[in-house]
This record gives structure tokens, sequence and C-alpha cells, in this order.
């Protein structure tokens, strides 16, 4: 692919991106003009109403939203690449169950806790559960893409259960379950502030980290041939994948499939090349979720659905067809 093509397809991406974010700030239960929006901007004044809403509430909700699109995009690419596993997906293999349920447990016993101290539970949880998948899945001829996928749907679906049951025999608050399929209404200036920069500086890391995937798809052979150190590429590379999945767990809960889809959309996109994907991936991500939410609210106003379920609406075919087509290629 020419690079004419890619910078085509980056400024769409990025055109669409800012569509989606214009939209999830002015519409909801109630319409914001675009020019409140810009006041709201330039010249807050809280006394206004429609620019508190503005300002307290869309704005950091759809940036968040943004951030947790892109994040778990990113994650998806790194993951793939890693474990050339056109399946993996944090979701999929139980890493977000891992982060969701330590966070279950530090809202148990510490439940004032601050965003620091909740994105250390998230991503010890992520670790966790990124380790045992890996231990579980691994055989005499390493980790094979069903055995893989199959070990992380099993955890999955364990540790989902913990957290549910722990929740109900402690009887949490019913937004639990809301934050269990992937909410951003709770999203505030001071959780940005908090996760944020985590998020900042794991988009950060897979943006730099691209070209080194982008050798990994060469061979492992080819990279040491050219002195490049395929364990640290591996070990910086899982780091961030904890990283962008525990803060966005931490921050909306724990949301599935778009890790999976996002990257095989981008590769359809701009080829296989990850310097390319990745970019691609990181706005498309963000896009999905914002659009994601701002159904999530409208479809129904003024009540709303968690985002995850129709970011689920649309994961599930996509998993079954790319489960069928990678049957048959090795089948």
């Amino acid at each position: 692919m020419n690079k004419r093509h890619f910078k085509i397809i980056l400024l769409g991406s990025l055109i669409l991106l800012g569509i989606t974010l214009v939209l999830g700030i002015c519409l909801g239960a109630a319409t914001v003009p675009l020019q409140t929006v810009w006041q709201t901007l330039v010249d807050y004044h809280a006394s206004s109403l429609t620019q508190a809403i503005v300002h307290t509430i869309r704005l950091p909700r759809v940036l968040g939203a943004a951030l947790i699109g892109a994040s778990l995009a990113g994650s998806g690419v790194i993951m793939q690449d890693l474990t050339h596993n056109p399946l993996a997906d944090s979701g999929l293999l139980g890493i977000n169950a891992g982060a969701g349920l330590l966070l279950t447990v530090s809202f148990i016993f510490f439940p004032k806790m601050g965003p620091g101290g909740t994105a250390l539970f998230s991503f010890t949880g992520a670790l966790f559960a990124a380790l045992l998948v890996v231990a579980i899945s691994r055989t005499k001829s390493g980790s094979q893409t069903t055995t893989v996928v199959l070990a992380g749907m099993a955890i999955s679906s364990c540790l989902v259960a913990l957290s549910e049951g722990l929740a109900l025999v402690m009887q949490l608050k019913q937004d639990l379950a809301f934050w269990h399929f992937g909410g951003v209404a709770a999203i505030n200036w001071a959780q940005l502030s908090g996760l944020g920069p985590w998020l900042v500086c794991g988009l950060l890391i897979s943006l730099l980290l691209a070209p080194q995937l982008h050798l990994l798809q060469l061979g492992d052979e080819l990279v040491l041939s050219l002195g490049r150190k395929t364990g640290w590429i591996r070990l910086i590379g899982f780091g961030c994948v904890v990283i962008l999945a525990g803060a966005s767990v931490a921050l909306v809960g724990s949301v599935g499939f778009i890790g999976l889809m996002i990257p095989h959309i981008a590769r359809f996109l701009v080829g296989p090349d990850t310097r390319k994907v990745m970019p691609i991936s990181l706005l498309l991500g963000a896009s999905l979720v914002v659009l994601a939410d701002l159904v999530a609210r409208t479809i129904n106003a003024p009540q709303e659905i968690p985002f995850g379920i129709i970011i689920a609406i649309i994961g599930v075919p996509f998993f079954i067809y790319l489960a069928r087509r990678e049957g048959r290629q090795h089948g």
C-alpha cells in the first residue's frame, strides 16, 4: 500500500473521530448547540446550566470514551502481534476479568480508595490473569490459537463469576452491575486526572512499539539478526497491554471485542504493517466507543444502557466469523 493511500485513510480516521467527538458532546437526553460547546471551551461559566452540563458531564464522558476505545484497540494490536493469534483480545483472554475481580475486592475492602490505588489493583489483576492464561495454554509446541482462546474464555468466565459472587454476597451497589457491562456515565474529571495519564502513557508506548512489533511479524530469527532482543519487545508489549487494559477496566469496567474487531478492520484498510495498523486502530477504536456510548444513551433516552452491550451486539458475530475463518484455514 502506498503512502498516499495511508495518508487518506489516516485523514479520514481523524475526521471521523472529530465528528464523533462533536456528536458525543452535543447529543444526548438534552441537545446542546455547537456554539454553546465552543463557549464552554473558551469561556466557561459555571452559572450556566447548559455549560455546566457540557463541562461536568459531556466532556469527561466523551474524552474518557475516546481514551478507552483507543486503549483497548491498541492493546488488541499488541496482543495479536505478540501471540500471532488473530483472536487475541484482552476481554476474550480474561485480562479484563482479572482486573475486574481485583477491583471488586478493592470496592469491598477499600470503598474510598482513590484513582491511584484503584489503578494498582486493576493492574495487578490484569497481570495475574495474563500470566494465568499463558501458563494454562502453554503446550510443548507452544500456545496454539484455539488453546489460548479457550483457556482465556474459561478463565474469564471463572473470574467474572467470582466478581459477581462477591458483589452479591457483600451487597454492593447496583451501579457495580452497570460498571461490569461497561459504562462511562460516571466518568468525571477526577477519574480522568487519575487514570488518564496511565492511558496516555500506554498509548504513546504502543505507538513507539509499533515498528518493533512489525519486525516480530518477520520472525524471531530475523529480529535477532538485526540485533534486536525479542524478549524485551515482548516484555514491554505485555506490560503495555496490562497498563492499557487495567486502566480501562478501572475507568469503565470490562468491555470486550474492541481489541478483537478494530485491528482487523485497520488491517483491511491499510494492510498488515503494524506501523500503519496501530495509529489507525487507535483512531477507529476511539470513534467506535464514542459512537457506541452515544447510541447507548440516546436509543431509549433519558434511560441509558451500558455501551458495552452495544459493542457486544457487534462483536459476537464478528468473533464467530473470525473463529470460523481460522477453523477453515487450519482445518
